[in-house]
C-alpha cells in the first residue's frame, strides 16, 4: 500500500487528506484496526521514533503517551513500587505486568490528566498484559512493531471495534533528508540523527558538583530523548526511569520549567499518604478520580470538598492538604534529573528546578549568562553538564 486516504486533515474542513510515500514504495505502516486520522499518524510516528530510540539507547522496553504531537509521558520498563502501582491505578490487576506493560503503565501514569485520549507507542511486541491495560483507558490508538494474537483480539474489541491499531515495520529507515510544506513553500533539512547515548555528552561539567550517578545518567538520557520529539521550547523532569514532568511548546523557557516542574510536583503529591488514602466512593471512574485528585491537591481543593460536592466523590469528607503539608512533602522529592532542549538563559530556571528536587541537569550551554546558571547550580549542589546539543523540534 503506497498511500492511505484519510477522512480529513487536522480539522474536518481540511480535505482531501492522505499519507503516502513520495518514492512510490509501500508505506511502512499497516492498519490492523480502526480508521486513523491525520493527527493520529502525526502522534504515532513521533511517538514511535521516541520509543524506538529509547529502546536502542537503554536496552529496555519503552513506551510513550502522546497528545497533540508532544509526549505526555515516556518511560522504560523498570519495576514499579507498590506506591507507583497504586497511583497509576494498576494495583488491582490480577495478571503479571511484562516489561512493556510496565513501561506503558509508567508512561501513561505520570501525567494521567494529559494522557487522557492519548496515542500510545510501544517499542516491543504488544502482549496480553499491555493490551488489557490499554483496553480500560480512554485512548485513541496504539502503534507497535508487532502484536500477539491475543493482544490484537483484545484491542479490536475496544471502542466497539473502532480503536486504532497500527503496526510499523521496525526495520524501516527514512531518507536522511526530510521535507515539509508551509504555506505552499517546501522546507528541507537533514533528519536529526544526533546520538544522545554518547558518554561524551557529559564531558563538559562546569559546576563544582561533578558526579552523575548511573541512575541520573539513565534519567537524563530518557529526558533528552523525550525532548528530541517534544514541541519546543521544552524541558523534561525525569526520575526512576520515566518522565515525571514535561513542559512543551512554550515561548519562554522559564515557563517551560515552571509548567514541567508543576507537573513533577503533582506527580509527587499524588504519592502523599493522605492522597493515596482518599475515600473514593464505589463506581468512580479512573478518569474522574484523576480529575478529583488534581483538584484536591491544588489551591482549588474546595471545589471538590465543599458540601454538596464531596458527596459525589467520597464516602466521607477528607481533610484538605495544608500549604505547609504540601511544602513538607515536596521537600522530600530528591535526585530528580532535568534536561532542556536548548540553553537556560538565566539562573531562574535552576531556582525553579531546585524546588522540585532537581539534582542533575543536562542542557546545551552557550548562553551569555552561563556563569549565572552555573553559580545557581553551585549554590544548590547541582551537577550540570553542557551537552553542546540543541534539540529543537517543530
Amino acid at each position: 500500500m503506497t498511500e492511505l486516504q484519510l477522512k480529513y486533515g487536522c480539522n474536518p474542513n481540511q480535505k482531501p487528506a492522505r499519507i503516502y510515500m513520495d518514492n512510490g514504495s509501500d508505506l511502512p505502516i499497516e492498519v490492523l484496526g480502526g480508521r486513523p486520522g491525520y493527527i493520529n499518524f502525526l502522534d504515532a510516528l513521533n511517538a514511535w521514533q521516541l520509543v524506538s530510540e529509547l529502546r536502542a539507547a537503554t536496552g529496555m522496553a519503552a513506551a510513550a503517551s502522546f497528545k497533540h504531537v508532544s509526549p505526555a509521558g515516556a518511560a522504560v520498563g523498570l519495576p514499579m513500587s507498590p506506591t507507583l502501582r497504586h497511583i497509576y491505578w494498576v494495583d488491582d490487576v490480577d495478571f503479571e505486568l511484562s516489561p512493556i506493560a510496565t513501561a506503558y503503565a509508567r508512561a501513561r501514569g505520570a501525567d494521567r490528566m494529559s494522557s487522557y485520549g492519548d496515542f500510545i507507542a510501544l517499542s516491543d511486541t504488544c502482549d496480553r498484559a499491555t493490551a488489557l491495560l490499554i483496553k480500560r483507558e480512554v485512548s485513541d490508538g496504539v502503534i507497535a512493531p508487532a502484536y500477539t494474537d491475543e493482544a490484537l483480539q483484545i484491542l479490536r474489541q475496544k471502542r466497539k471495534g473502532t480503536y486504532v491499531v497500527l503496526r510499523i515495520d521496525p526495520d524501516y529507515r527514512p531518507a536522511p533528508t526530510e521535507h515539509k510544506q508551509v504555506y505552499g513553500i517546501t522546507f528541507e533539512q537533514g533528519r536529526n540523527e544526533v546520538r544522545l547515548d554518547d558518554p561524551a555528552l557529559f564531558d563538559n561539567v562546569p559546576t563544582r558538583a561533578k558526579t552523575f550517578t548511573a541512575e541520573a545518567r539513565r534519567d537524563l538520557l530518557i529526558a533528552l530523548i523525550t525532548l528530541k520529539y517534544t514541541q519546543s521550547n521544552s524541558v523534561c523532569y525525569a526520575k526512576d526511569g520515566q518522565a515525571i514532568g514535561i513542559g512543551a511548546g512554550q515561548q519562554s523557557r522559564i515557563h517551560c520549567t515552571r509548567l514541567a516542574g508543576q507537573k513533577a510536583d503533582i506527580w509527587w503529591l499524588r504519592q502523599h499518604p493522605q492522597v493515596m488514602a482518599l475515600p473514593f466512593a464505589d463506581g468512580i471512574r479512573r478518569a474522574d478520580r484523576d480529575n478529583t485528585i488534581d483538584i484536591y491537591i491544588s489551591d482549588d481543593a474546595d471545589d471538590v470538598l465543599r458540601d454538596g460536592e464531596w458527596q459525589r466523590f467520597f464516602t466521607t469528607r477528607p481533610e484538605p492538604l495544608s500549604r505547609e503539608q504540601k511544602q513538607q512533602w515536596l521537600q522530600q522529592l530528591t535526585d530528580v534529573s532535568l534536561a532542556s532542549d536548548a540553553f537556560f538563559p538565566f539562573g531562574d530556571n535552576i531556582e525553579r528546578a531546585h524546588r522540585s528536587g532537581v539534582r542533575y541537569v543536562a542542557q546545551a550551554g552557550g548562553s551569555v549568562r552561563d556563569d549565572h546558571v552555573i553559580a545557581t547550580c553551585d549554590r544548590y549542589g547541582i551537577a550540570m553538564a553542557f551537552t553542546g546539543v540543541r534539540l529543537f523540534h517543530h
